[in-house]
């Protein structure tokens, strides 16, 4: 890949996985790119940059024709596939990055770290650097995301300075990043702050997060950090910003719009008449605090009988890493819960609780954030959380409450347009709602037209173009202060 493309600057975006699905289909492969995620993102740079996108394919190829198929399919896409075999995809995937790194990045205790994973979680950080260096070429703009490939820059410095090229490499962390004491409970910390720290510029969604990992390095690796948003750290200048990634809010209001939403918005406006509708949608995960939320809305049913047959809350449990045992185990805890409350609470006229353990249509999914009257997201720890954007985007008309943990990322920006709580406490969990639901129209628009000007002004797009732009900036000026 050259640097320049009839006058447009080069990027190479890397993520473990590709915003594309490939599947067979007679004999044959074929390849979706996604319309969400980082595509989504990056729209409003299509006119200046030429993108790249590197990434695992989602499946095991072995064959090197099936291969050579995958690669002319995802072509038309400029997605580079990057082929693991399961063995060893498995092991980085869920063995280190999920089981041991993501618990520790949002605080869980209890893990157990196994050197198995984590060379694999190495070997495939190495497998994504070749593959990226043999394409790239000096002026290319590398953005890595994600905690899959924390030792990526560091491996891609090296092979490229190798190899006589230079890029600027960027990284955005998607999840947060824990407070120091936290971060020394992995026995490999060193050497993956090290990786990140070869980047020339790393994003993170909030202050916090930010200014943790520049703790981290000031505290673990003695890199030097007096300066605001910098890190010095062996002759090279970091900077470290954060970068407040939202949604495509104009997606949910044309989807708003169509015909068959409208007809669904009325049909579940008849079916839920003279009920509050509370909605959740989460991915099954246990940062989200599902069980939490179960039980605090337990708690809230049994405070307030009189709510009997006048509220229900619609839980969207989207299934997640069915694979790993202890996502199985939180599904049945979830299910059991959810049939007790049924069970404790429930009349012949109906039930206070719609537990659904599936994926939800998009329009569907409008429909419902639509109609609802509160919205409630338990997080006990969060990257961002863009529920919270999304049902904000599809409230212009009700203006319904958000609900939100104060431990969602999203609550360092959404606080004073929302209701926040603490997720472990159900009594104010059942406070915080109660609040919602009785929330007079005008602190309910008001609230609303905050979050709504906010999600407005933090689209995914800005995101994208925000981070590129200052990539490139660092690129055309490294002296200058970040």
């Amino acid at each position: 890949m050259s640097s320049t493309n009839n006058g447009k600057r080069n990027l190479i975006i890397v993520s473990n996985r590709l915003p594309v699905s490939v599947k067979r289909v007679n004999d044959k492969f074929e390849s979706i790119i996604s319309s969400g995620g980082l595509v989504t993102s990056l729209s409003g740079l299509t006119k200046s940059t030429q993108f790249q996108w590197f990434g695992w394919p989602g499946i095991e190829v072995r064959d090197s024709k099936d291969r050579a198929d995958v690669e002319k399919s995802l072509e038309e896409h400029n997605a580079v596939p990057i082929f693991l075999d399961s063995t060893l995809a498995h092991e980085h995937y869920n063995g280190f990055s999920n089981r041991i790194l993501w618990p520790i990045l949002h605080y869980q205790s209890g893990v157990t770290f196994d050197d198995g994973p984590w060379q694999a979680y190495r070997r495939v950080n190495e497998l994504f650097a070749d593959a990226v260096v043999d394409s790239a070429e000096s002026g290319t703009l590398i953005w890595v995301h994600d905690y899959h490939l924390m030792l990526l820059p560091e491996l891609l410095r090296d092979r490229l300075k190798q190899r006589g090229k230079s890029c600027p490499i960027g990284f955005s962390l998607h999840t947060p990043f824990p407070a120091k004491d936290f971060w020394r409970n992995l026995p490999v910390r060193t050497h993956l702050i090290e990786g990140l720290l070869s980047s020339d510029l790393i994003g993170f969604h909030t202050d916090e997060y930010k200014q943790n990992f520049i703790d981290t390095c000031g505290s673990l690796v003695d890199a030097r950090t007096e300066i605001p948003n910098q890190i010095q750290y062996k002759k090279r200048l970091i900077c470290v910003g954060k970068f407040v990634v939202g949604i495509d809010p104009q997606k949910f209001t044309d989807t708003l719009q169509k015909p068959e939403v409208q007809e669904r918005i009325r049909s579940l406006k008849e079916r839920y008449k003279g009920v509050k509708v509370i909605v959740g949608v989460d991915r099954l995960d246990h940062i989200k605090g599902l069980t939490q939320k179960l039980n605090g809305f337990d708690a809230f049913l049994d405070d307030h009988p009189e709510l009997q047959n006048k509220v229900v809350l619609i839980q969207i449990a989207v299934p997640s890493r069915e694979d790993v045992k202890e996502y199985k185990e939180l599904e049945t805890e979830l299910c059991t819960l959810a049939g007790k409350i049924n069970g404790k609470h429930a009349t012949p006229e109906g039930t206070p609780l719609l537990y659904m353990h599936r994926s939800v249509p998009f329009n569907e999914l409008t429909a419902l954030y639509s109609v609802a009257d509160v919205c409630l997201l338990t997080s006990t720890r969060d990257g961002m959380n863009l529920v919270a954007f999304e049902y904000v985007a599809c409230q212009q008309n009700r203006h319904g409450v958000l609900v939100l943990s104060e431990f969602a990322g999203a609550a360092s920006f959404m606080t004073n347009g929302s209701i926040p709580f603490h997720p472990a406490n159900k009594t104010q969990m059942s406070e915080a709602l109660y609040k919602a639901l009785n929330l007079p129209e005008d602190e309910r628009r008001a609230k609303h037209e905050h979050l709504h000007h906010f999600i407005n002004a933090n689209t995914s797009a800005k995101w994208g173009e925000t981070f590129i732009e200052k990539l490139s900036a660092r690129c055309r000026r490294p002296e200058d202060p970040c």
